[in-house]
Parts: C-alpha cells; structure tokens; sequence
C-alpha cells in the first residue's frame, strides 16, 4: 500500500531515462540557432511559387507564369487564381482554406514581430482570401475544387502549359459540404482580423462573406465527402467529420465579432464534437484521440487553443472542456509526459502517423507557442501527471523542432528549400522539375515532362522557402522526386510555420535573446 509513491517515482525516472539523450541533444541545439529570420522570408516566399492565375508584376519568384486563366468557365464564374496545393496543379478548397487560416492565424498573433515580412505575409493571404472570394460569390454556392486530380496527376506538366480537365466542382444546398465550407467561413473570418487595422473596407467585406457562408454551412450540413468525393478522395477525403468545422468556424467568427451567438453556438455544440479521429492512412486505419488533433482535416486542438485566450481572461466564462482539452493536447506532445501520445525520431523530430509529417511538426509547434502565451498571461502551467510543463517548456519543445527542420538534426540537412548549405535538390513538384516557361516557351504536354521526373538531375527552378514532408522516423531521408511523402512541399506545411518563425526572429533579434511574449 505505501509503496504506490516509489513506483510513481521510479516511474518517473524511466520516462526521464528514455528521453534524455533526446532533450540533450535538442537543448545542445539552443547554442547554434538557425537564421530564423532568413527563414521567415523564404517561408512567406515560397506561396509565391504556388499560386495560381494571372500573376501581378511583383511577382518575386520569377520562374513561374501566368496559369489556369479559364478556370471557372465551365460553371460561368471566375475562379481564376487561388493556390496549388502541393506538387500538382489543383486547387483543393478545403487545405486551401486553412492554409489561408493559419496564415491569417500567424498574422494576428505573430505580425508585430515579422517587420517588413509583414507586407509580404499579408500579400500572401490576400491571394487567398481574393480567390475564396470568388469561390462563395453566388448564394447557397461554395466551390469545393477546381480540377479534376485523376488526369492532373497523370500528367507531369507545368501548369502554364495545362490541358487536362479543369472541372469546376460545387457544393450548394442538395449536395453539401459543410467541412470545406466552414473552413473558408473561418479563413475568411480570420483574414477580417488580419486585415483589420491596414485595410478596414476589405476586412469588412470579409467578415460579412464569413458570415454567409457560415451560415450556409450550418443550415446545410452535410460531408462533401458524398457531394464532390470523386474529386476529393483519396487526395483530401475528410476523415474527421465536419462538426470540428463548423466549431472553428464559430470560434474564428466569435473572435472577429465578439457577438454572442457565436459563443453559445461553440458552447451548445462542443459535447458533440467527435471523441475520436478516424483516418485512413495508406490503407490502414488509423484512431486519435481528438484533443491532439490538428492540421487541414481535423481542428480539434486548434479550436481548444483558440477559445482558450478568452476564457483564461474572463473567470466568469466556464472553461470547460477547452482548458481541460487544449492541456491534454499538450500533455500529448511533451517529450517527457507521461500521456505521450506522438513519437519521436533519435534526432528529436516529432511524428505522428501518415505522410509528409512535418506538417505535424509546424501545426503543432505553432499550437504549443500560442498557448504558452495564454498561459503565460494568465500564470498558468500545464500539469501532465507528476510532470509540471511551464510556458518556457512548451516554448523550448517548439524551438527544438524548429531547428530540426532548419538543419539541426543527424543529417545537417535543412528541410527548407533554399535555406542553408544543404536542402532537398529533387523534391516532387512540377514547377520547380520542368523549365521555366520563360526558358523553355514552347508548349510541353502531359507525358513531356516524364523525362525531367525521372532525371537524377536537381531541379531546374528552386522553389525558394518550401518545406518538404521531412525524413523518415529514424532520421533518414531519401532525396528522391519518387518519394512522396519525404520530397513533396504543401501550403499548409508552411502557413504556420510563419508564425513559428515570426516568433523565434523575434526572439533571437531582442536585447536578451530569451523567451518572451507579445
């Protein structure tokens, strides 16, 4: 009976046995910190080499041309512009949309500190939220998609040069999507944050279409999974629900307009919010608690976090589960917690299931800064068990996965394109394979650029600032075009990455290079 204090306590020392070489190595890393504002520049760089339409004369990576100037003309609207996702030619809403979220998330929170990176991160919002514009411009309407994936995917082309369908998919009142939906509902919200104090007309009008297309979310709930799914899945199937959504949603509108029926919307529906994530990963089913979950498909954590800086100010508002659940998320995270619920490389980089993992590694990282700033201004820790987390110890984690990313790990390898001495050179992306358009001007079709694919050369054009999916779990990475998950660059991997960065500029630049909070 009296011996349940020493078990707990030898407990404690196997845990802290089993993860001390890795805290060793990522607190050595502190010493020899990464240029994090050069990082920050080519990160908000890099949405450059992704959008698309006709692009506008301060177009700064200059490799790219103007593409996919029809798109929208077989429904009759105008949807030229917007972003490609990844290595591909499609524009996928539903990641679009909370690319455009978390960019407008790292503006709110991180701006004060980017300098005069803040004109080109808003920019890059504002090319988002201009095309997301157009996508919900006639009533009860939001498109989910342009393109058709299949015969995008087929083809190895420049998307100045492409000829495969560009099929515009819907989702209105008798095929819904309240997922997708939703989430432009929230980037458009956030974005109305972002630009408030620069631009109060535009900010307005994004608050107002917010607003709309929530509320046509809400009012026609359904998955666009069953809607537009031949398009969507397997690339973008949305595995988690959309209740989560439409939760974020209303916290962003919340937050933009401090009006109470929002609140009560989180309030009366937060008990509903799925309990579990189920995912499809490769073929194998893959179960989370929802808590930890954050990134394009689930909002779970995000929303915690969020709803978490007001309810941490004002006593009077019941912070259940919020507090109790954005807590648990960091209790999974935490390398020493005994309520670990993600992995980590011999190296230090955060996992989690399924591919192009470093978008777990910056979703989250941006996550745990944005609570140790709430909990930093409410003196609050964070209790994992007999383990004490402190808004410097979520601070330090983060910064360990930062410098990770940014070449201080095992190979010396920085998972940034174009940022230090040694980069992925063969990431899998067509722009960045083929030749510029304004080398090469004459017309290359689907099967042209197979040669350039399967070349052993590095890539002609440097998509300057593009996270890649990282290294394998034993901190091996195979700088190859075949591999996929390792070499393909996403928007949503680099859109909080800017605020992670905006931050440890901020830091590194300070009188006291130390923690602090804004």
């Amino acid at each position: 009976m009296g011996g349940g204090k020493y078990c707990n306590a030898f407990r404690g020392l196997l845990v802290l046995a089993g993860t001390i070489t890795m805290m060793m190595a990522i607190g050595a890393r502190a010493a020899a910190s990464p240029d994090y504002a050069d990082a920050l520049s080519k990160c908000i760089l890099f949405f450059e080499g992704q959008r698309s339409g006709k692009l506008p004369s301060t177009q700064r990576i200059t490799w790219r041309g103007d593409s996919a100037l029809r798109d929208g003309s077989d429904i009759g609207m105008d949807l030229v512009g917007g972003y490609y996702d990844a290595g591909d030619n499609v524009k996928f809403h539903f990641p679009m949309a909370f690319t455009v979220t978390t960019l407008a998330w790292s503006v709110i929170e991180f701006g004060e500190s980017m300098g005069p990176e803040l004109q080109h991160a808003l920019e890059a919002v504002r090319w988002g939220t201009d095309y997301l514009l157009k996508a919900t411009s006639v009533t009860d309407v939001v498109i989910g998609q342009v393109a058709d994936p299949i015969g995008d995917h087929d083809c190895w082309e420049r998307p100045e040069d492409m000829d495969t369908p560009r099929t515009s998919y819907s989702i209105n009142r008798t095929h819904p999507g309240s997922e997708v939906s939703a989430e432009i509902a929230a980037a458009l919200a956030a974005s109305s944050i972002a630009f408030k104090g620069s631009d109060y007309q535009y900010s307005s009008a994004l608050l107002q279409r917010a607003k709309q297309v929530f509320d046509f979310a809400d009012k026609y709930q359904g998955s666009y999974n069953s809607s537009i799914g031949q398009a969507a899945c397997p690339f973008y199937c949305d595995f988690s629900g959309y209740v989560d959504e439409l939760l974020w949603g209303a916290a962003w509108l919340y937050k933009a307009t401090n009006e109470d029926g929002y609140w009560n919307y989180l309030k009366k529906n937060i008990y509903s919010l799925e309990s579990i994530v189920v995912r499809n990963i490769n073929g194998n089913p893959f179960i989370g608690a929802s808590f930890a979950e954050f990134g394009w498909d689930a909002k779970h954590a995000g929303i915690n976090v969020l709803v978490s800086q007001w309810v941490m100010k004002d006593s009077i508002i019941n912070a259940d589960p919020f507090i109790l659940n954005a807590d648990k998320f960091v209790c999974s995270i935490l390398p020493e917690s005994p309520t670990k619920s993600v992995s980590y490389s011999p190296g230090g980089l955060l996992f989690k299931p399924g591919g192009s993992n470093l978008q777990h590694a910056t979703a989250l990282s941006f996550l745990l800064i944005v609570y140790a700033k709430h909990m930093e201004a409410a003196n609050k820790v964070v209790r994992c068990d007999y383990v004490v987390a402190t808004p410097t110890r979520l601070i330090d984690v983060a910064r360990g996965q930062v410098d990770y990313i940014l070449g201080n790990n095992p190979l010396g390898m920085s998972y940034m394109v174009g940022f230090g001495r040694k980069f992925p050179r063969k990431i899998h992306h067509r722009g960045a394979t083929l030749p510029s358009i304004h080398v090469y001007p004459q017309r290359m079709r689907c099967r042209d650029g197979d040669k350039y694919f399967k070349s052993h050369m590095h890539d002609i054009n440097l998509l300057t600032g593009a996270l890649v999916g990282g290294p394998a779990e034993d901190d091996s990475f195979e700088d190859s075009r075949y591999d996929v998950a390792q070499s393909e660059p996403t928007t949503y991997m680099n859109s909080p990455f800017v605020g992670v960065l905006a931050y440890f500029t901020a830091i590194t630049s300070s009188k006291y290079n130390t923690f602090f909070f804004f």
